[in-house]
């Protein structure tokens, strides 16, 4: 009997003991992991869980360390400071148990979000190609540029973590990373010639409000906040994917972000120019890494047999999407208008847009000098004395060009507001004169103003000009 009862009390504490051992582990998010990218030269977040009051040693094989004690909930924080760029390193993390994250690299880390055409990946989608795919993926093998992309989970609490896990660029990851960020971090590891490391949250359809927290949308109160993951379209409602695929990474140190959206607010562009805007001052803001550079995709052209009232829809949108760029501090937007697909939302050519992104990084973010990276913008129009408008432009210092295809895409009004087809033609003073033989006095001019309509206007580097309107009927 006495044995039986020792076994007993041997087989409770040893229950015990396990017990304790199972729910007290060191705990970190996901992306604190074996081949992860940190920022370089910089002083980064290291966080996690663990029992409360515990004592936690962070110390990194490049020399620096950091100690902190776990909080009442068992949270804990920690910062210690990353080297110039190279590695691998070992970071080691000692709690109640110890956990080493091997080949890490320091280099530059860049967030890349939002809706389908961000998410599109390498391979492409079923149906719907990448152009050039194939050679890509083949000659993708590069141990300096990783990728950490996550599954899609939506909530309506904010949530710790996310499912996914680094991996080096290679033949067989390459196919399923977004090509958008592919193209651009590539092309940035090339030129900067250090690791790039690339954290792709994005969820096809969603609209800028499902990225926003609770405190942003607070301007909006049209925009509701459901209490739970609504059954259907829960990338559309406000704070889903923040709370879930989003405000893990918040302190999880940037270089910067890019972005790809605007399709499923397109009917809505007046509530979406200060909606953008707050979501950009928003996540600068959760992030306190000052105005990180911010890089954008304006819509590309689509056929999306809007109604006659709303036929301008999209046009709008990527007006408003001119005006963030315009009036958000080191902001920056990848003009799209020549390489859409008016039957695919999904154009093929995402090569062409993650290089325009990186020059917007190249240039603006690590100071290249020599590269043109900024489309044209209409800035002024003058009416001339023989029944044409002049415009000028920004961003078209060499002046402007159609790269051998037709001046199209211009329309233009008198005073009646109706618009009609127009010629234009590039002047030795690099503006465009634009007229009609239906208008005799013209008031305004529209350009590319419209769901489809392909860009035939550059600057000299090749960079199309941004759809525009000069009126504001």
């Amino acid at each position: 009997m006495k044995r039986m009862k020792k076994f007993w009390i041997t087989l409770i504490s040893l229950l015990f003991i396990t017990t304790l051992t199972v729910f007290t582990q060191t705990w970190l998010p996901s992306f604190f992991s074996d081949n992860m990218v940190m920022q370089q030269n910089a002083e980064v977040s290291i966080w996690g869980k663990d029992d409360p009051g515990r004592n936690i040693q962070i110390s990194a094989s490049w020399g620096d360390e950091a100690e902190v004690t776990s909080g009442r909930d068992g949270r804990w924080k920690a910062r210690i400071s990353t080297p110039d760029a190279g590695g691998p390193y070992s970071v080691t993390i000692k709690g109640s148990g110890v956990i080493v994250l091997n080949d890490v690299l320091c280099g530059e880390v860049w967030l890349c979000s939002c809706q389908s055409n961000m998410e599109m990946p390498v391979k492409g989608y079923g149906n719907q190609p990448i152009t050039g795919s194939n050679e890509a993926i083949l000659h993708s093998g590069n141990p300096a540029l990783r990728v950490f992309q996550i599954e899609k989970v939506p909530s309506a609490i904010l949530l710790d973590d996310v499912k996914g896990k680094w991996h080096a660029a290679s033949p067989a990851t390459t196919p399923d990373f977004s090509a958008t960020a592919y193209f651009f971090g590539d092309l940035l590891q090339e030129m900067l010639e250090v690791p790039v490391g690339l954290i792709i949250t994005s969820w096809g359809g969603s609209t800028v409000e499902a990225w926003m927290d609770r405190e942003s949308l607070e301007s909006f109160p049209e925009i509701s906040i459901p209490d739970e993951v609504p059954e259907k379209g829960p990338n559309h409602a406000g704070t889903i994917l923040y709370n879930g695929m989003l405000h893990p990474f918040v302190d999880y140190h940037i270089k910067g972000a890019i972005w790809y959206q605007g399709e499923s607010n397109r009917n809505r562009a007046s509530q979406y120019a200060n909606l953008f805007p707050a979501m950009i001052e928003s996540w600068r803001a959760l992030w306190d890494l000052g105005n990180f550079p911010f890089y954008f995709v304006q819509i590309s052209p689509y056929g999306y047999g809007s109604s006659e009232e709303r036929k301008y829809a999209s046009a709008l949108l990527r007006e408003a999407q001119l005006h963030a760029m315009q009036h958000v501090e080191n902001t920056g937007m990848v003009v799209t208008a020549d390489i859409g697909d008016c039957e695919c939302i999904h154009p093929a050519d995402k090569t062409t847009v993650g290089r325009r992104l990186a020059y917007w990084a190249l240039a603006e973010t690590y100071g290249f000098e020599g590269i043109a990276y900024r489309s044209p913008v209409y800035s002024s129009m003058e009416p001339t004395e023989d029944g044409k408008i002049k415009l000028s432009f920004d961003h078209a210092p060499d002046g402007l060009t159609s790269l051998q295809k037709p001046l199209d895409g211009f329309e233009i009004a008198g005073d009646d507001r109706v618009f009609y087809p127009a010629q234009a033609v590039i002047n030795r003073d690099r503006t465009v004169s634009v007229w009609s033989d239906d208008v005799s006095k013209p008031l305004a001019v529209r350009y590319a103003f419209g769901d489809c309509v392909d860009g035939s206007l550059f600057n000299i580097a090749g960079l199309p000009a941004s759809p525009f309107r000069t009126d504001d009927w």
